[in-house]
C-alpha cells in the first residue's frame, strides 16, 4: 500500500512538471497578437512599432520591455517610454513625447520643449517660425518662456519676428493666424496666454496689439 501511495505521488508531481512545462513553453511562444499605442501626437502608432523593433509581431518575451522602452527612445521626440504585457498575447506602449515649440527658419530645425534643436520633419504642422536671426542668450530666454505658453495660444502663432529697439534688446513681433500682430518681451511673454480675452474685446478688428509697455490695440484701416 505505502509503494502505491508512493507511485501516485510521483506520478502526480510528473504530471504537475509536465503541466507547468507545457504551460510556461506556450507563455514563452505565445506570439503578440494586438499592439496598442497611447499618447502620441509627433510619432504615428506604426513609426512607434517600427522603433520598437515589433512590426513582424515577434513573440511576445522575446525581447524584454526594457529593450522595447529603449528603442523608442531613441527617438529625439520621446520622453519617456512604459510598455506593459499581459498573457493573452497583448502590448501597450504608453508613450510621453517633447513638446514642440518653435521652428528656425535658419538653419531649417525645430526646438524641442526640452530646448534640444532636431532636423525639422516635413509633418511637424502648427508651431510658431521663427524667421530671423536672434542672439544666443536672448534666444534661450525666450525659449525657456515660450515653452510654457499655453498649447492654444501657441498654435495660433504663425510667425516670430526678433524685432529690438533702443529701449528693449528682447522684443519680438509675433504674426498671428487671424492677421492680428503681437508686440511683446520675453519678460512679459506670458501675456499672450490673455490674447483670446482681448480678441473678445476687439468685435473682429484688426490690428496690432501692444503687450510689450502695457496693454494697448492699435487698429490697422
Amino acid at each position: 500500500m505505502k509503494k502505491k501511495n508512493k507511485k501516485r505521488k510521483i506520478l502526480k508531481a510528473i504530471v504537475i512538471i509536465l503541466i507547468i512545462g507545457i504551460i510556461t513553453f506556450l507563455i514563452l511562444n505565445q506570439q503578440i497578437k494586438n499592439i496598442y499605442v497611447i499618447n502620441n501626437s509627433i510619432l504615428s502608432d506604426q513609426e512607434i512599432i517600427e522603433l520598437a523593433g515589433l512590426d513582424d509581431y515577434p513573440k511576445l518575451f522575446s525581447k524584454s520591455s526594457r529593450i522595447i522602452q529603449n528603442k523608442i527612445k531613441i527617438s529625439p521626440y520621446v520622453e519617456k517610454v512604459k510598455v506593459r504585457k499581459n498573457l493573452l498575447g497583448k502590448i501597450e506602449i504608453e508613450v510621453l513625447e517633447y513638446d514642440l515649440i518653435l521652428k528656425d527658419a535658419t538653419d531649417n530645425k525645430i526646438y524641442l520643449s526640452n530646448l534640444e534643436k532636431i532636423l525639422l520633419d516635413d509633418k511637424i504642422i502648427g508651431i510658431p517660425t521663427l524667421i530671423n536671426y536672434t542672439p544666443e542668450d536672448i534666444l534661450k530666454e525666450f525659449l525657456d518662456k515660450l515653452k510654457t505658453i499655453d498649447k492654444d495660444i501657441l498654435s495660433k502663432i504663425s510667425e516670430i519676428e526678433y524685432t529690438p529697439n533702443e529701449y528693449d534688446q528682447d522684443l519680438f513681433m509675433f504674426y498671428m493666424n487671424d492677421s492680428n500682430y503681437v508686440y511683446i518681451t520675453t519678460t512679459r511673454l506670458l501675456n499672450i496666454n490673455k490674447y483670446d480675452e482681448v480678441l473678445v474685446n476687439l468685435e473682429g478688428k484688426k490690428g496690432i496689439l501692444y503687450l510689450d509697455s502695457g496693454n494697448h490695440f492699435e487698429i490697422l484701416e
